[in-house]
């Protein structure tokens, strides 16, 4: 009983710890800058939307939305076509080198994004793709293909041998075995992997920063308002942050959505 306090409590610290800057920034997009700013913070304050309304009528904010989704969406449904298959026949098949190749998508992760934009830059100025959508897209890849590729390989060595070989054995080939019986098997894991690779991409700032001014996707957007006027615009900086979050949240929502109503057909 005891242990079972601890660690609620525990459980309930760090999600306490994860939700505060967002309770923060919900609260600080309906302040004015005179709340935000007073050294003593304001608990009771009249609640304002012209943090919202400054935004919504900037129209950069309605081009940052429509250039993310196209952008973000190529890129996701072009690496969730490379990565999966991929992942799968990393985790089966184990290819000589596997392992490196495991380390080398892990390493992908770990390297800055301006140390990925960088040596694309010249590439695309030399190819007149330099601040449009496709060079976006383009930089994006190795981050999407990689983290799908790394977060399903382990999706698929769950998926137990023996169904796939009694498939087999009845006369299913490999894209049979491998669309009937693996993708269904381990599709919860795979879409965990996918909406962690949406979050990450839709967030991403520096490589789209580098690459592009015409074609700024809505995290470049947002991180404008802190240029506006000689104060920072605190308001409308959080304004825009819990708009930039809504998308993900949408689009995990579905995801939830569509998982639950494909186990309940089962």
């Amino acid at each position: 009983m005891k242990k079972n306090l601890i660690s609620n409590l525990i459980i309930f610290l760090l999600i306490l710890f994860a939700i505060t800057p967002i309770l923060f920034a919900l609260l600080g997009s309906f302040k004015e800058l005179k709340d935000i700013i007073n050294p003593i913070p304001k608990i009771i304050f009249s609640p304002t939307l012209e943090n919202y309304i400054t935004v919504l009528t900037t129209d950069s904010i309605l081009r940052g939305i429509q250039n993310s989704t196209i952008i973000v969406g190529t890129s996701l449904l072009i690496g969730i076509l490379v990565g999966i298959p991929a992942a799968y026949a990393i985790a089966r098949y184990k290819p000589r080198g596997s392992n490196d190749l495991r380390f080398f998508y892990l390493s992908i992760r770990f390297m800055p994004p301006v140390a990925i934009a960088i040596p694309f830059i010249g590439i695309f100025l030399d190819l007149g793709l330099y601040d449009t959508k496709t060079a976006i897209i383009i930089t994006y890849l190795p981050v999407t293909i990689s983290s799908i590729i790394w977060l399903s390989i382990p999706a698929f060595e769950s998926v137990p041998r023996d169904i796939e070989e009694a498939a087999g054995i009845e006369g299913c080939g490999y894209f049979g075995i491998f669309t009937k019986i693996a993708l269904p098997v381990a599709s919860p894991s795979l879409i965990g992997a996918v909406i962690f690779t949406f979050v990450i991409t839709w967030n991403e700032l520096l490589i789209a920063l580098s690459l592009s001014s015409r074609n700024v996707t809505l995290p470049v957007v947002a991180a404008s308002f802190t240029s506006l006027g000689f104060e920072t615009p605190w308001g409308v900086i959080n304004a825009s942050a819990i708009l930039l979050a809504i998308p993900p949240l949408l689009f995990v929502g579905i995801i939830i959505n569509f998982i639950k109503k494909y186990i309940s057909n089962d």
